[in-house]
Protein backbone atom coordinates (compact mmCIF):
# COMPACT_ATOMS: atom_id res chain seq x y z
CA UNK A 1 0.00 0.00 0.00
CA UNK A 2 1.28 3.41 -0.97
CA UNK A 3 1.81 6.03 1.92
CA UNK A 4 -0.62 8.23 0.23
CA UNK A 5 -3.18 5.31 0.06
CA UNK A 6 -2.34 4.39 3.82
CA UNK A 7 -3.53 8.23 4.41
CA UNK A 8 -6.87 7.71 2.81
CA UNK A 9 -7.91 4.94 4.93
CA UNK A 10 -6.95 6.09 8.05
CA UNK A 11 -9.20 9.38 7.64
CA UNK A 12 -11.46 7.24 6.53
CA UNK A 13 -11.29 4.90 9.48
CA UNK A 14 -10.95 8.33 11.67
CA UNK A 15 -14.64 9.87 10.13
CA UNK A 16 -16.27 6.55 11.03
CA UNK A 17 -15.15 6.30 14.52
CA UNK A 18 -16.64 9.90 15.22
CA UNK A 19 -19.60 8.78 13.64
CA UNK A 20 -19.97 5.99 15.66
CA UNK A 21 -19.03 7.87 19.10
CA UNK A 22 -21.32 11.07 18.05
CA UNK A 23 -24.49 8.58 17.87
CA UNK A 24 -23.20 6.81 20.72
CA UNK A 25 -24.10 9.82 22.88
CA UNK A 26 -27.33 10.12 22.10
CA UNK A 27 -29.18 10.24 25.52
CA UNK A 28 -31.39 6.67 25.72
CA UNK A 29 -34.31 9.31 25.88
CA UNK A 30 -33.68 10.72 22.62
CA UNK A 31 -33.59 7.82 21.20
CA UNK A 32 -36.74 6.06 22.99
CA UNK A 33 -38.55 9.77 22.24
CA UNK A 34 -37.48 9.16 18.21
CA UNK A 35 -36.23 12.02 18.95
CA UNK A 36 -33.30 12.21 16.63
CA UNK A 37 -31.67 16.06 17.53
CA UNK A 38 -34.76 17.21 19.27
CA UNK A 39 -32.34 17.17 22.39
CA UNK A 40 -34.03 19.09 25.66
CA UNK A 41 -35.76 21.31 23.32
CA UNK A 42 -39.35 21.71 24.42
CA UNK A 43 -42.42 20.05 22.68
CA UNK A 44 -44.56 22.90 21.40
CA UNK A 45 -48.71 21.39 21.50
CA UNK A 46 -51.13 24.52 20.04
CA UNK A 47 -54.00 24.28 20.96
CA UNK A 48 -56.83 25.87 19.47
CA UNK A 49 -60.40 25.88 20.56
CA UNK A 50 -63.73 28.07 21.54
CA UNK A 51 -62.57 30.51 24.70
CA UNK A 52 -65.36 32.94 23.39
CA UNK A 53 -68.66 32.37 21.82
CA UNK A 54 -71.26 29.91 21.80
CA UNK A 55 -69.28 27.31 22.61
CA UNK A 56 -66.63 29.05 25.15
CA UNK A 57 -68.45 26.61 28.20
CA UNK A 58 -67.34 23.53 25.93
CA UNK A 59 -63.91 24.80 25.45
CA UNK A 60 -63.27 25.82 29.19
CA UNK A 61 -64.26 22.13 29.86
CA UNK A 62 -61.61 21.05 27.38
CA UNK A 63 -58.70 22.83 27.89
CA UNK A 64 -59.29 22.42 31.66
CA UNK A 65 -59.10 18.79 30.80
CA UNK A 66 -56.23 18.75 28.97
CA UNK A 67 -54.09 20.42 31.88
CA UNK A 68 -55.47 17.91 34.23
CA UNK A 69 -54.33 14.81 31.81
CA UNK A 70 -50.85 16.18 30.93
CA UNK A 71 -50.53 16.35 34.37
CA UNK A 72 -51.39 12.54 34.15
CA UNK A 73 -49.84 11.60 31.73
CA UNK A 74 -46.32 13.05 32.75
CA UNK A 75 -46.67 12.02 36.50
CA UNK A 76 -46.98 15.54 37.54
CA UNK A 77 -43.89 16.79 35.67
CA UNK A 78 -45.89 18.54 32.49
CA UNK A 79 -42.21 16.51 30.46
CA UNK A 80 -41.93 13.92 28.28
CA UNK A 81 -38.43 12.91 29.33
CA UNK A 82 -35.92 16.12 29.37
CA UNK A 83 -38.44 17.70 27.20
CA UNK A 84 -40.99 20.41 28.69
CA UNK A 85 -44.44 20.11 26.68
CA UNK A 86 -44.97 24.21 26.07
CA UNK A 87 -48.34 24.65 25.09
CA UNK A 88 -49.95 27.70 23.02
CA UNK A 89 -53.69 28.21 23.34
CA UNK A 90 -55.76 30.25 20.67
CA UNK A 91 -59.05 31.28 21.02
CA UNK A 92 -61.06 30.41 17.26
CA UNK A 93 -64.59 31.88 18.68
CA UNK A 94 -66.37 28.75 16.91
CA UNK A 95 -64.92 30.37 13.79
CA UNK A 96 -63.25 28.32 10.81
CA UNK A 97 -61.63 31.03 9.30
CA UNK A 98 -60.31 32.28 12.61
CA UNK A 99 -59.46 28.66 13.34
CA UNK A 100 -57.37 28.15 9.98
CA UNK A 101 -55.65 31.23 10.26
CA UNK A 102 -54.62 30.41 13.87
CA UNK A 103 -53.14 26.66 12.87
CA UNK A 104 -51.23 28.16 9.96
CA UNK A 105 -49.36 31.00 12.45
CA UNK A 106 -48.50 27.63 14.73
CA UNK A 107 -47.42 25.50 12.32
CA UNK A 108 -45.47 28.54 10.36
CA UNK A 109 -43.80 29.01 13.92
CA UNK A 110 -42.80 25.22 14.16
CA UNK A 111 -45.64 23.61 15.91
CA UNK A 112 -46.31 19.61 14.81
CA UNK A 113 -48.81 18.92 17.05
CA UNK A 114 -52.68 21.01 17.01
CA UNK A 115 -55.51 20.16 19.37
CA UNK A 116 -58.68 21.45 19.87
CA UNK A 117 -61.26 22.30 17.61
CA UNK A 118 -64.27 22.16 19.83
CA UNK A 119 -66.88 22.83 16.61
CA UNK A 120 -67.08 20.45 14.04
CA UNK A 121 -67.54 23.05 11.21
CA UNK A 122 -63.69 24.08 12.78
CA UNK A 123 -62.63 20.39 13.00
CA UNK A 124 -63.18 19.76 9.48
CA UNK A 125 -61.22 22.84 8.04
CA UNK A 126 -58.55 21.99 10.08
CA UNK A 127 -57.83 18.16 9.03
CA UNK A 128 -57.08 19.33 5.85
CA UNK A 129 -54.35 21.65 6.98
CA UNK A 130 -52.96 18.87 8.63
CA UNK A 131 -52.74 16.56 5.95
CA UNK A 132 -51.14 19.24 3.51
CA UNK A 133 -48.62 20.08 6.08
CA UNK A 134 -47.68 16.73 7.84
CA UNK A 135 -49.07 18.19 11.16
CA UNK A 136 -50.53 15.84 13.51
CA UNK A 137 -54.31 17.14 14.47
CA UNK A 138 -56.11 15.72 17.26
CA UNK A 139 -59.79 17.21 17.39
CA UNK A 140 -61.75 17.91 20.49
CA UNK A 141 -65.08 17.99 21.22
CA UNK A 142 -66.43 18.64 17.29
CA UNK A 143 -68.56 15.58 17.14
CA UNK A 144 -69.15 15.03 13.40
CA UNK A 145 -68.38 11.95 11.88
CA UNK A 146 -66.94 13.32 9.08
CA UNK A 147 -63.71 13.67 11.14
CA UNK A 148 -63.13 9.81 11.42
CA UNK A 149 -61.07 8.39 8.01
CA UNK A 150 -60.87 12.43 7.03
CA UNK A 151 -56.78 11.80 6.35
CA UNK A 152 -54.10 10.14 8.35
CA UNK A 153 -52.67 13.00 10.25
CA UNK A 154 -55.95 13.37 11.93
CA UNK A 155 -57.31 11.70 15.12
CA UNK A 156 -60.34 12.66 17.88
CA UNK A 157 -60.36 12.73 21.52
CA UNK A 158 -64.13 12.73 22.02
CA UNK A 159 -67.09 10.96 20.54
CA UNK A 160 -69.13 11.33 17.37
CA UNK A 161 -72.07 11.53 16.49
CA UNK A 162 -73.01 7.75 15.17
CA UNK A 163 -71.71 6.50 18.98
CA UNK A 164 -74.31 9.03 20.08
CA UNK A 165 -77.38 7.52 18.12
CA UNK A 166 -75.88 4.19 18.80
CA UNK A 167 -76.28 4.92 22.16
CA UNK A 168 -80.13 6.11 21.61
CA UNK A 169 -80.74 3.17 19.58
CA UNK A 170 -79.93 0.97 22.90
CA UNK A 171 -82.81 1.81 25.04
CA UNK A 172 -84.95 -0.08 22.61
CA UNK A 173 -82.85 -2.72 21.90
CA UNK A 174 -84.08 -4.86 18.60
CA UNK A 175 -85.13 -2.16 16.18
CA UNK A 176 -86.55 -4.58 14.04
CA UNK A 177 -90.25 -2.97 13.21
CA UNK A 178 -90.16 -0.44 15.88
CA UNK A 179 -91.60 3.14 15.06
CA UNK A 180 -89.44 5.70 15.80
CA UNK A 181 -89.96 9.85 15.40
CA UNK A 182 -87.28 12.13 15.60
CA UNK A 183 -87.59 15.79 17.30
CA UNK A 184 -86.09 18.67 16.19
CA UNK A 185 -85.78 21.80 14.89
CA UNK A 186 -85.46 22.60 11.04
CA UNK A 187 -81.60 23.51 11.10
CA UNK A 188 -78.78 21.99 9.98
CA UNK A 189 -78.18 20.53 13.46
CA UNK A 190 -81.69 19.25 13.47
CA UNK A 191 -81.32 17.49 10.04
CA UNK A 192 -77.85 16.58 11.20
CA UNK A 193 -79.35 14.54 13.95
CA UNK A 194 -82.43 13.39 11.36
CA UNK A 195 -80.16 11.55 9.01
CA UNK A 196 -78.07 9.93 11.64
CA UNK A 197 -81.33 8.53 12.87
CA UNK A 198 -82.34 7.29 9.85
CA UNK A 199 -79.25 5.55 8.95
CA UNK A 200 -78.09 3.95 12.19
CA UNK A 201 -81.52 3.24 13.87
CA UNK A 202 -83.52 2.99 10.49
CA UNK A 203 -80.79 0.96 8.89
CA UNK A 204 -81.15 -1.46 11.48
CA UNK A 205 -84.46 -2.00 10.93
CA UNK A 206 -87.24 0.81 12.36
CA UNK A 207 -89.24 2.79 10.64
CA UNK A 208 -88.40 6.64 10.93
CA UNK A 209 -89.98 9.78 10.70
CA UNK A 210 -89.77 13.20 11.68
CA UNK A 211 -91.14 16.49 13.08
CA UNK A 212 -89.55 19.66 12.30
CA UNK A 213 -90.26 22.77 13.76
CA UNK A 214 -88.75 26.15 12.42
CA UNK A 215 -86.09 27.49 14.91
CA UNK A 216 -88.57 30.72 15.52
CA UNK A 217 -91.65 28.52 16.71
CA UNK A 218 -92.36 29.69 20.16
CA UNK A 219 -95.65 27.48 20.51
CA UNK A 220 -95.06 23.88 20.49
CA UNK A 221 -98.63 22.48 21.27
CA UNK A 222 -99.33 21.85 17.55
CA UNK A 223 -96.17 20.19 16.82
CA UNK A 224 -96.53 17.89 20.33
CA UNK A 225 -99.78 17.13 19.08
CA UNK A 226 -98.57 15.71 15.70
CA UNK A 227 -96.24 13.47 18.00
CA UNK A 228 -98.72 12.10 19.94
CA UNK A 229 -100.64 10.83 16.88
CA UNK A 230 -97.53 8.94 15.80
CA UNK A 231 -97.84 6.62 19.17
CA UNK A 232 -93.78 5.75 19.02
CA UNK A 233 -91.77 3.46 20.22
CA UNK A 234 -89.11 6.36 20.85
CA UNK A 235 -89.37 9.79 20.19
CA UNK A 236 -85.45 11.12 19.73
CA UNK A 237 -85.06 15.02 20.46
CA UNK A 238 -82.67 17.06 19.35
CA UNK A 239 -82.92 20.53 20.43
CA UNK A 240 -80.51 23.71 21.05
CA UNK A 241 -81.30 26.75 22.06
CA UNK A 242 -83.37 28.99 24.58
CA UNK A 243 -86.40 28.08 23.62
CA UNK A 244 -85.72 24.33 25.00
CA UNK A 245 -87.41 25.27 28.20
CA UNK A 246 -91.29 26.12 26.47
CA UNK A 247 -90.59 22.83 24.08
CA UNK A 248 -89.95 20.37 27.22
CA UNK A 249 -92.84 21.87 29.21
CA UNK A 250 -95.65 21.09 26.55
CA UNK A 251 -94.54 17.67 25.90
CA UNK A 252 -94.63 17.37 29.07
CA UNK A 253 -97.67 18.93 29.50
CA UNK A 254 -99.43 17.18 26.45
CA UNK A 255 -98.18 13.90 28.12
CA UNK A 256 -95.85 12.44 25.23
CA UNK A 257 -93.53 11.95 28.37
CA UNK A 258 -95.44 9.77 30.04
CA UNK A 259 -96.53 7.59 26.88
CA UNK A 260 -93.01 7.14 25.24
CA UNK A 261 -89.53 6.70 26.03
CA UNK A 262 -88.37 10.03 25.01
CA UNK A 263 -84.53 9.87 24.95
CA UNK A 264 -82.35 13.10 24.61
CA UNK A 265 -78.68 13.79 24.49
CA UNK A 266 -77.49 14.89 28.12
CA UNK A 267 -75.82 18.57 27.90
CA UNK A 268 -73.35 20.20 30.72
CA UNK A 269 -74.07 20.50 33.78
CA UNK A 270 -75.43 24.34 33.27
CA UNK A 271 -78.38 22.61 30.71
CA UNK A 272 -80.22 20.49 32.99
CA UNK A 273 -82.54 23.24 35.15
CA UNK A 274 -83.89 23.81 31.26
CA UNK A 275 -85.64 20.37 31.32
CA UNK A 276 -87.68 21.84 34.15
CA UNK A 277 -89.76 19.16 35.56
CA UNK A 278 -89.78 17.23 32.59
CA UNK A 279 -85.87 16.41 33.18
CA UNK A 280 -86.65 13.55 35.73
CA UNK A 281 -89.05 11.98 33.17
CA UNK A 282 -86.18 11.76 30.01
CA UNK A 283 -83.97 9.21 28.97
CA UNK A 284 -80.75 10.24 28.49
CA UNK A 285 -77.91 9.51 25.63
CA UNK A 286 -74.56 10.62 27.56
CA UNK A 287 -70.76 11.16 26.33
CA UNK A 288 -69.98 11.76 30.11
CA UNK A 289 -71.39 13.02 33.51
CA UNK A 290 -69.39 13.03 36.90
CA UNK A 291 -69.56 9.83 37.97
CA UNK A 292 -70.23 7.74 34.93
CA UNK A 293 -66.96 6.49 35.77
CA UNK A 294 -64.53 6.20 38.67
CA UNK A 295 -60.89 4.48 37.32
CA UNK A 296 -57.64 5.97 38.77
CA UNK A 297 -57.98 8.45 35.37
CA UNK A 298 -61.32 9.64 36.52
CA UNK A 299 -60.46 10.14 39.98
CA UNK A 300 -57.34 11.93 38.41
CA UNK A 301 -58.90 14.26 36.59
CA UNK A 302 -62.01 15.35 39.15
CA UNK A 303 -59.20 15.79 41.45
CA UNK A 304 -57.95 18.27 39.02
CA UNK A 305 -60.41 20.67 37.98
CA UNK A 306 -62.08 21.18 41.37
CA UNK A 307 -64.07 18.22 42.56
CA UNK A 308 -67.41 17.90 39.82
CA UNK A 309 -65.81 16.90 36.03
CA UNK A 310 -68.35 17.70 33.23
CA UNK A 311 -69.38 16.76 29.71
CA UNK A 312 -65.96 17.58 27.40
CA UNK A 313 -63.51 17.40 30.54
CA UNK A 314 -62.55 13.40 28.87
CA UNK A 315 -62.18 15.26 25.50
CA UNK A 316 -59.42 16.98 26.75
CA UNK A 317 -57.99 14.76 29.21
CA UNK A 318 -57.77 12.06 26.73
CA UNK A 319 -56.20 14.43 23.78
CA UNK A 320 -53.19 15.30 26.69
CA UNK A 321 -52.93 11.34 26.83
CA UNK A 322 -52.49 10.91 23.02
CA UNK A 323 -50.12 13.70 23.19
CA UNK A 324 -47.49 12.29 25.09
CA UNK A 325 -47.53 9.17 23.61
CA UNK A 326 -47.10 10.51 20.04
CA UNK A 327 -43.95 12.59 21.96
CA UNK A 328 -42.99 9.31 23.77
CA UNK A 329 -43.06 6.99 20.73
CA UNK A 330 -42.25 9.60 18.13
CA UNK A 331 -40.26 13.00 19.27
CA UNK A 332 -40.63 15.32 17.11
CA UNK A 333 -41.21 12.95 13.63
CA UNK A 334 -44.55 13.66 12.41
CA UNK A 335 -44.95 10.05 10.86
CA UNK A 336 -43.72 8.15 13.80
CA UNK A 337 -46.48 9.63 16.12
CA UNK A 338 -49.21 8.67 13.72
CA UNK A 339 -47.94 5.22 13.63
CA UNK A 340 -47.87 5.46 17.50
CA UNK A 341 -51.12 6.20 18.05
CA UNK A 342 -52.92 3.72 15.47
CA UNK A 343 -54.61 1.18 17.49
CA UNK A 344 -52.98 1.72 20.87
CA UNK A 345 -55.43 1.41 23.60
CA UNK A 346 -55.37 2.73 27.13
CA UNK A 347 -57.29 3.90 30.21
CA UNK A 348 -58.80 7.18 29.78
CA UNK A 349 -61.41 9.07 32.14
CA UNK A 350 -64.09 6.81 30.33
CA UNK A 351 -62.41 3.26 30.73
CA UNK A 352 -61.21 1.32 27.98
CA UNK A 353 -60.23 3.69 24.88
CA UNK A 354 -58.42 2.37 21.51
CA UNK A 355 -57.70 4.53 18.95
CA UNK A 356 -59.15 1.97 15.42
CA UNK A 357 -56.20 1.46 13.30
CA UNK A 358 -57.94 1.88 10.26
CA UNK A 359 -59.74 4.94 10.26
CA UNK A 360 -58.86 6.87 13.54
CA UNK A 361 -62.00 6.29 15.15
CA UNK A 362 -61.72 6.78 19.08
CA UNK A 363 -63.63 3.47 20.43
CA UNK A 364 -64.94 4.30 23.94
CA UNK A 365 -67.67 3.83 26.21
CA UNK A 366 -71.31 5.46 26.04
CA UNK A 367 -73.58 6.01 28.57
CA UNK A 368 -77.56 6.00 29.48
CA UNK A 369 -78.46 8.28 32.53
CA UNK A 370 -81.96 9.46 34.26
CA UNK A 371 -81.76 13.07 36.38
CA UNK A 372 -82.77 12.79 39.48
CA UNK A 373 -83.71 16.30 41.95
CA UNK A 374 -84.98 19.84 40.74
CA UNK A 375 -84.26 23.09 39.77
CA UNK A 376 -80.23 23.91 39.75
CA UNK A 377 -80.08 20.57 42.21
CA UNK A 378 -80.13 17.97 39.49
CA UNK A 379 -78.29 14.48 39.68
CA UNK A 380 -77.35 12.12 37.17
CA UNK A 381 -77.72 8.49 37.61
CA UNK A 382 -75.88 5.86 35.84
CA UNK A 383 -78.49 3.50 34.51
CA UNK A 384 -76.11 1.98 31.78
CA UNK A 385 -72.74 1.64 30.43
CA UNK A 386 -72.26 0.55 27.00
CA UNK A 387 -69.15 -1.00 25.81
CA UNK A 388 -66.77 0.74 23.21
CA UNK A 389 -67.53 -2.83 20.95
CA UNK A 390 -71.64 -1.83 21.21
CA UNK A 391 -71.26 1.73 20.11
CA UNK A 392 -68.81 1.61 17.18
CA UNK A 393 -69.37 3.26 14.39
CA UNK A 394 -68.56 1.38 10.97
CA UNK A 395 -65.32 1.31 9.92
CA UNK A 396 -64.54 4.61 7.35
CA UNK A 397 -62.22 4.35 4.32
CA UNK A 398 -59.35 6.39 5.04
CA UNK A 399 -59.20 9.55 2.80
CA UNK A 400 -56.19 10.77 2.42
Amino acid sequence: MTVKAMRRAFVTAAILMAVVASAACGSPQEQANGGGDAGTAPVKVGIVHSQTGALASYGKQYIEGFRAGLSYATGGTNRVGDRAVEVTEVDDAGDPAKAVSAVKDLIGKGVKIIAGSTASGVALQVAPLAAQNKVLFISGPAATDAVTGVNRYTFRSGRQSYQDVMTAKSFIGDATGKKVVVFAQDSAFGKSNEAAVQQVIGGAGATVSSVLAPASATDFTPFASQLKAAKPDLLFVAWAGTSAPAMWQTLDQQGILASTTVVTGLDIRASWPTFGAAGTKLSFLSHYFDGASGNAAAQAARSAVGGTLDLFHPDGFTAAQMVVRAVQEGGDDVEKMVTALEGWSFEGVKGTTTVRAEDHALLQPMYQATLDGSGDQLTATLTKALAPEEVAPPAAAMKG
